[in-house]
């Protein structure tokens, strides 16, 4: 068909969650695109080959620009291009949030149901969490199966006890009560279930739907930009088989993620005047903050250890993580340092410190930044849709990202070569004891993302901000935003739970809209 109640664009972690429950009232016809394909692959659905999936077909392979503060290189940034997005392809962590971050968002917009006991229902709407018990905290029954590893390799216990070795208490569930404190260390939870089966927002929204006559998904269909009618969006431009082909609707969700949203918005017409008229497009909407305020969580790879005898990766090889502060009078943790079940390195640190390909020899204690205080950009290079996106990370652009990875560095340090982990550790391979200078050039060469880009439409009241409270375009009628891209300022914390989150709040609001 051509006429729908409700297309959704792009069906990743935000646009599965928005189409498929948003389907299940028979009376509204919803139509999810999504430029991807299939995702019932091996690569996919086996959550222990996860890593496979960076710069593979499955992922849009964007690049950041020359960063100066990473020495001049030009790291990838990872996107999941595949029905499911980044739940397809991303590691299986379910990382909520802190509470300070949601408090914050409500703050921003005004609107108290982004902030933390708020979007906490919500979460548990949607989880059926196989772990500790805690009605406050975590819900059972809900669509999206989340436990924490079986078996996990024994180093994350290791690492476990030297955490608290280092005064950052264990906790059994890192969701918990933990997110409303300083921090914590313990085994993630997970979106895996029964044997490595990955649980993505694809599995858990759309195909338990696919036979549904009022949800239609297209894939391999590429959205290009928003058909306008003055200032209302009344549909969209797509290709498909090479074809152009439109789609109308009185109601189009952008669920495109934190580049391809503010990319179809300027193609539409909506963003900074100045930066449409540079292209040629017509300004229908003058929204300066439209690309910008790119946040991204920072990864260093990173702290490498080499086993005393080797141990292959388990489960979704990254079965331990902390969450702390480097600097006590944060309101909430700025860290989040990784495991990762091999030995892990740049394109500069990994040749550099000859790091073997063999995941079994060595394991890894990444030091990873989750609040960034530098903010970058996502940009035209021209007014067709085929033309590629700027995008200006400015990566380690503010000197206090350095110092906080500076200090994530010593901790992962520490912690490795701890009592706690001595049989586990044969020798520390990388980056070793190194003065002021070259441990700064090391975190430089290191730096790279955690695959987590938000907040390039962020919510708010500011002639800087995107959408309102209710997820909708300033000065736009017909057209919300509904995934990373509107976070003001980004979680404390792996991306996909709260873009799942994101999700379930635009299909409330519509719901409420619709009096469903």
């Amino acid at each position: 068909m051509e006429n729908y109640d409700i297309i959704v664009c792009g069906g990743g972690t935000s646009g599965c969650v928005v189409a498929g429950w948003l389907a299940d009232n028979p009376h509204l016809r919803i139509l999810l695109l999504e430029a991807g394909g299939d995702d019932r692959v091996p690569v996919i659905t086996d959550s222990r080959v996860w890593m496979s999936n960076i710069g593979n077909q499955y992922d849009w392979g964007f690049r950041a620009t020359s960063q100066p503060a990473l020495n001049g290189r030009t790291p990838p940034l990872p996107m999941g291009r595949v029905l499911g997005g980044g739940s397809s392809t991303n590691g299986l962590v379910w990382a909520r949030g802190h509470k300070v971050d949601f408090d914050y968002w409500a703050e921003v917009t005004g609107d108290p149901g982004w902030g933390y006991d708020a979007v906490v229902d919500l979460y548990k709407q949607l989880e059926d969490w196989d772990g500790p018990p805690n009605s406050r905290l975590r819900g059972s029954g809900g669509p999206v199966y989340v436990t924490r590893p079986a078996n996990p390799v024994p180093v994350a216990h290791g690492l476990v006890c030297a955490a608290q070795a280092q005064g950052i208490p264990a906790v059994e569930d890192l969701n918990a009560e933990a997110m409303e404190q300083a921090g914590a260390a313990g085994i993630p939870n997970v979106t895996v279930r029964g044997d490595h089966q990955r649980v993505s927002m694809a599995t858990a929204f759309i195909r338990p739907r696919m036979d549904r006559l009022n949800l239609t998904v297209l894939l391999g269909t590429t959205v290009r930009r928003l058909i306008m009618q003055g200032s209302r969006a009344i549909g969209v431009e797509c290709v498909r088989d090479g074809q152009v082909q439109r789609f109308y609707a009185p109601e189009v969700v952008l669920s495109l993620g934190a580049i391809n949203t503010p990319k179809v918005l300027m193609l539409s017409g909506i963003g900074n005047a100045a930066h449409l008229w540079q292209h040629g497009i017509r300004t229908v909407q003058h929204l300066p903050g439209v690309g910008q305020n790119f946040q991204d969580h920072i990864l260093l790879a990173g702290c490498v250890f080499e086993y005393r005898r080797p141990e292959p990766p388990r489960n979704n090889s990254a079965e331990f993580t902390f969450f702390w502060k480097s600097d006590s009078a944060l309101p909430g943790p700025d860290l989040q340092p990784v495991l990762e079940e091999k030995a892990f390195g740049s394109e500069v640190t990994g040749p550099r410190y000859n790091l073997p390909v063999d995941p079994a020899l060595c394991w890894t204690l990444a030091p990873g930044l989750i609040q960034p205080k530098s903010r970058g950009s996502v940009e035209l290079t021209g007014a067709d849709p085929d033309d590629p996106v700027r995008i200006n990370a400015n990566f380690l652009s503010e000197e206090a990202d350095v110092n906080a990875l500076l200090r994530a560095t010593e901790l992962c340090r520490e912690m490795g070569n701890a009592p706690e982990l001595r049989e586990f550790v044969r020798r520390e391979v990388m980056p070793g004891p190194l003065d002021t200078t070259d441990m700064n050039t090391f975190i430089r060469d290191a730096a790279g993302t955690y695959f987590h880009q938000t907040c390039t439409a962020s919510m708010g009241r500011d002639e800087r901000s995107v959408v309102d409270g209710s997820l909708k375009v300033h000065g736009v009628q017909g057209l919300r935003i509904a995934d990373g891209s509107v976070m003001p300022r980004i979680t404390s914390g792996n991306t996909m739970a709260p873009c799942a989150m994101i999700g379930a709040r635009a299909v409330r609001l519509i719901q409420s809209e619709y009096g469903m």
